[in-house]
């Protein structure tokens, strides 16, 4: 690879292996023409032409992926000034039918549907400035007044999109019918069946059976609305902390802030890097670098650039009007509104859009993955039963089994072995840890999150703000020839021309200002308005004589600016050189590596003159910088340019053009600054904490190389004591590797390494394979396409991946992660784009996060193998035994359905409150391609293990009662079929059914109380009870006890309340039944206790081999 490229040519190819363009357009409909715009006496509103849309928009399209947000790498004009006068008198406000379209419908969906040419007779975009200003009855300067403002927003409404309707009957048609549901709906139509016509007289058990199945089917139906209410409830509360704020001139021109949602048409706005669009606007003035990002409304990756003029025929094209929804990622400027909430594109898109589908999350997926393999073996099981019965009890015991019985037992095994209980516990767990995370900070937007957290392996994460405090503080000042000890002692020269000119450029050449409400207070305890570095350059800069340097700033006002950005790296103000119009004092500040190019000389601090940037002083500067950027401090660098003539008008595209073409050569470095940002206390550890837990920390930042080097190796990033790896270093790395067996490549290198944005273009797909495997790697010197490269690379190869950003420019990036993690503190952009936020901005959160969403995972895995045991295997062998081996059927459906749903699923609830049972961050993460929720193993534990020993005891029960009470040995039990009948045994029918009812409580409580005992060995996974008990302090679970005192009176109500035995043909347990399965279940959890330590003493032998 040819390591010339240019840069032009490197931000291309970051670009297209960023994000892939997806194209999708407004047009007119097919066959008609543009109608051209009526003027508003004529036609307000005009014909209706609805838009032809390759792709639907909606509100939820702006939690789905979209294009990159990246800035555009331009400069900025000042603001063109537009001067009118409007009397409020000469016209009352602007037409309501303007703003209003036509409808009488009720059906606003489809009235806005059929509205065919709304937009292409909308005359906003057509409209000049000044007579759009008329039109509307506004001034640019005033804005409206506030008692204008009011009654504009009582007539037109407020500016909110229409709330997206939601298809109840599809979502209750899933509620009722979705998951095991549909199969359970096929026992309640069978058991109905039994009950009339096919039973005479009808069977009032049949009846009661088939409306507890409805009452089992609206429990999980209820469950899965309410957690479809909590899932919504929580993103009201992420949208809850996005600003609903803008800012607009009102009343005498003041510029305030006023919510959203009030904005009204008139109202003019000021826009800036970082700004949603609140409403449709008209740009009147704009910065030369604006662009706005449509891509939430369109899914275009590419920027529009903002004009003043029509730059095409259609409103929705025209590059003057700023839609709402969309995003400013550069520049800044101002628009007027002229359509508000239902009327505004996204308004009346969204209306007639169909809301798309949400796609399953990987948990969704596993539970739908072990829905199909249980309906599958349940499906199986029930025409087994059916065609033995067809072929073969039909003909050889006709007197064993009629057809009312012959469904029963298909229905018994349709009951047995679907857990019930399953979705209503899995629902729960989820809702629980989300709590948990709520509790410590943390809030995800969705389940999904919850479950991918424990899959991470990669994390990225942005430096400033967020490894970082984000309190910058001016730590060494210099100039090229010579470092101030401390600030104190450049300041002892502020007599000289090069200080003064010092801090004329860190006044002039700065975007923050001071929070007027906070001017009282002493310098350090201020609040600044604008960002981190412009807030510590400004504090430095007026420390000293604050009125003095507050007289120099403003006879020093700034005619142009160029705001800093994350790809240009550099910010630069212009001040009039008095008595020529034409001449420009310029100030530049910016990265060192960015700027020094351009410069030619430098103020000398020993002659105090301005000296040539020569060869010598040009080594001085780098060894500065890297001195600097060593000691962890952010290296800005201070020019100007004492005169620069500029032809062109001010205000025009012509002048930006000229100043982007001249503005950056022949500068002066006027002084250098050091900032230094500290590290949070919480981030050496976290970065410990997620090594130890298997995920790779990596910094990704737009800082200089060595000043991110040395913040890495302050909280850990970095733990070698030899230099990181760099590019070619990598290359030789990837070549040994092509030439080495995979087996000893793939171990991969184990240096850190210390990559520039620069370099990542030029990377190759040999080169990402052996990057990914590196332990450390910083990214500096990175641009939002490269972040968003970064982290695509590494997801290609199956990483997954966790951005963390609070910035504009950290959003594309963190909506292409598999967990995008913002601060609350953040930017808008940045939370609207992320998966997770957390609440309290500190980044060990991230290691709270990612250690429950493991525990959430074994958890749930342990509530499965839990329910599988009773619920599943031990209930589906009486059916079995009944059909096959012609024995009495030892557990009714009732009772099953009630193991399935009552008793197992209170204790199972307390699964989900189990804590860690070892330090979940000693593992590695869970491979989410390979480590299913359901696994062949845990199969293994509830059915062959587990439940092969309580159906075995459960059974034993079953003919020991009947042995006793009856006097019927085992023996006598077996191929019984049509014979268990009057005469049998002497006893007559009401006797044996009597019997057979009882033996089945029997079988239900022996269930009940083995649960017990293996409830206590599958809480714990590999550790021996005596380790962790449910009473040391520890592990503490009293939701344990008290489940199985739950469990237990419910099976004391289900077998000794008259009015169930009557209805559902339970009856009293004899008092020893209720004895005799508690040692044998201490014997199962003693069983389970041995296996544990046969994995524990053999960790190499079979038994651990099946050991979940």
């Amino acid at each position: 690879m040819d390591d010339t490229t240019t840069p032009k040519e490197n931000e291309e190819r970051d670009l297209e292996s960023a994000h892939p363009p997806n194209r999708i357009t407004f047009e007119p409909s097919p066959g008609q023409g543009r109608a051209s715009p009526p003027s508003p006496e004529d036609n307000p509103v005009g014909r209706r032409r609805s838009l032809s849309r390759r792709r639907s928009l909606s509100r939820a399209s702006s939690t789905r992926t979209p294009g990159p947000a990246s800035p555009y790498s331009g400069v900025q004009i000042e603001f063109r000034t537009l001067s009118i006068h409007v009397s409020e008198s000469r016209q009352n406000e602007a037409a309501p039918e303007l703003l209003k379209p036509k409808s009488n419908s009720k059906d606003t969906t489809a009235g806005y549907a059929a509205d065919s040419d709304y937009f292409a007779n909308l005359p906003w975009h057509d409209l000049s400035p000044d007579d759009l200003l008329q039109r509307l009855n506004v001034s640019l300067h005033e804005g409206l007044s506030h008692a204008s403002a009011a009654k504009r927003l009582e007539r037109d409404g407020p500016n909110t999109l229409p709330a997206a309707k939601t298809n109840y009957a599809r979502k209750l048609l899933g509620y009722i019918f979705g998951g095991f549901c549909s199969v359970l709906w096929v026992g309640v139509v069978i058991f109905f069946l039994c009950w009339r016509p096919l039973s005479d007289p009808p069977s009032a058990t049949n009846l009661a059976l088939a409306i507890l199945v409805m009452i089992v089917i609206a429990l999980q139906a209820s469950f899965s609305a309410f957690q479809d209410w909590s899932t919504k409830r929580t993103m009201k509360g992420i949208l809850a902390l996005l600003p609903d704020e803008t800012l607009v001139r009102r009343g005498n021109g003041s510029v305030i802030g006023v919510k959203a949602s009030e904005l009204v048409v008139g109202d003019v706005v000021l826009l800036k890097v970082g700004t949603r669009v609140p409403a449709d606007l008209r740009v009147v003035s704009h910065s030369a670098d604006m662009r706005f990002d449509r891509s939430v409304l369109t899914g275009e990756a590419e920027h529009v650039e903002a004009s003043v003029d029509k730059t095409d025929e259609s409103f929705l094209e025209s590059r003057n009007i700023a839609l709402m929804g969309s995003m400013v990622v550069n520049g800044s400027g101002v628009g007027v509104v002229v359509l508000t909430g239902e009327r505004s594109a996204m308004g009346r898109v969204s209306l007639a859009s169909n809301r798309e589908g949400d796609r399953p999350t990987l948990i969704q997926q596993e539970i739908w993955r072990f829905v199909r393999i249980i309906v599958c073996l349940t499906i199986i099981l029930a025409m087994l039963i059916l065609l033995s019965w067809v072929g073969w009890l039909r003909v050889q015991h006709p007197g064993f089994m009629n057809v009312v019985a012959m469904l029963n037992n298909v229905m018994g095994c349709v009951v047995a072995f679907i857990p019930e209980g399953m979705p209503v516990a899995v629902a729960l767990t989820l809702m629980m840890v989300a709590g948990r995370m709520k509790a410590v900070n943390i809030l995800p937007k969705g389940l999904a999150t919850v479950e991918t957290l424990g899959c991470v392996n990669v994390l990225c994460s942005d430096k400033t703000g967020t490894l970082t405090q984000g309190k910058m503080t001016v730590a060494a000042v210099a100039a090229v020839d010579h470092q101030f000890a401390s600030e104190e002692e450049w300041r002892s020269e502020g007599d000289k021309r090069a200080a003064q000119a010092l801090r004329l450029a860190a006044l002039v050449c700065n975007d923050a200002s001071f929070d007027p409400t906070s001017l009282g207070r002493p310098l350090a305890e201020r609040d600044v308005l604008g960002n981190a570095t412009d807030a510590a350059i400004l504090r430095f800069a007026t420390a000293g004589n604050e009125d003095e340097n507050e007289a120099l700033r403003a006879a020093n006002p700034c005619a142009f600016e160029i705001p800093f950005n994350s790809k240009s790296k550099w910010m630069l103000s212009m001040v009039r050189v008095p008595d020529s119009p034409s001449q420009y004092h310029v100030f530049v500040k910016g990265a060192p590596d960015v700027l020094l190019p351009a410069c030619t000389h430098f103020w000398s601090s020993a002659s105090d003159s301005v000296q040539p940037l020569d060869g010598e002083a040009r080594a001085a500067f780098e060894r500065i910088q890297e001195k600097l950027s060593r000691n962890a401090e952010r290296v800005i660098v201070l020019c100007e340019r004492s005169s620069m003539t500029v032809s062109s008008r001010l205000g025009t595209n012509a002048f930006s053009e000229e100043v982007a073409c001249e503005a950056i050569a022949d500068l002066t470095i006027i002084g250098i600054l050091g900032i230094m940002d500290p590290p949070r206390p919480e981030a050496a550890a976290a970065v410990a904490a997620c090594r130890r837990a298997g995920v790779r920390f990596f910094m990704v930042t737009g800082d200089f190389s060595l000043t991110a080097a040395a913040v890495a190796r302050n909280i850990g990033i970095f733990t070698g004591s030899s230099e990181p790896h760099g590019l070619a270093a990598l290359r030789t790395a990837a070549s040994d590797s092509a030439d080495a067996d995979e087996k000893e490549s793939s171990s991969g290198p184990t240096q850190s390494l210390l990559l520039e944005g620069n370099h990542i273009a030029q990377l190759v797909e040999a080169d990402w394979d052996v990057l990914s495997r590196y332990d450390e790697i910083v990214f500096a010197r990175t641009t939002p396409e490269q972040k968003l490269r970064i982290v695509n690379e590494f997801r290609s190869r199956d990483y997954v991946v966790a951005v963390t950003g609070d910035g504009v420019n950290d959003a594309p990036a963190l909506r292409a992660a598999d967990v995008g993690v913002a601060v609350a503190g953040g930017s808008d952009v940045a939370i609207d784009a992320a998966h997770l936020v957390l609440l309290d901005a500190k980044i060990d959160s991230i290691v709270d996060a990612i250690r429950l969403g493991r525990l959430v995972f074994q958890n749930l895995q342990k509530v499965i193998a839990y329910l599988l045991s009773a619920g599943s295997w031990s209930e589906i062998w009486p059916v079995l035994v009944n059909v096959f081996f012609g024995v009495p059927l030892p557990l009714s459906a009732f009772l099953m359905i009630i193991i399935c749903v009552f008793t197992d699923l209170f204790l199972s609830l307390s699964l989900i409150m189990e804590k860690q049972e070892f330090d979940l961050l000693s593992l590695p993460p869970r491979n989410h391609k390979k480590d299913h929720l359901i696994t062949a193993r845990i199969y293994v534990q509830a059915y062959l293990f587990m439940g092969f020993m309580e159906t075995t005891i459960a059974h034993a029960m079953f003919f020991l009662y009947l042995h006793r009470h009856a006097g019927i040995p085992i023996s006598d039990l077996f191929f019984l079929y049509e014979n268990y009948t009057e005469g049998f045994h002497g006893y007559t029918q009401a006797e044996l059914t009597q019997f057979n009812a009882t033996g089945q409580c029997v079988y239900f409580v022996t269930l009940v109380i083995l649960q017990w005992g293996n409830i206590l060995a599958i809480r714990n996974r590999r550790l021996s009870i005596l380790q962790a008990d449910p009473f040391t302090k520890q592990r503490r679970n009293p939701w344990l006890i008290l489940s199985m005192a739950v469990s237990l009176a419910i099976a004391i109500l289900v077998t000794e309340v008259p009015g169930i035995q009557t209805l559902f043909g339970t009856a009293p347990v004899p008092l020893e039944f209720w004895f005799i399965p508690i040692p044998l279940a201490v014997g199962l959890l003693c069983m389970d206790e041995l296996r544990k330590l046969l994995v524990r003493l053999f960790p190499g032998g079979p038994v651990a081999w099946i050991a979940w």
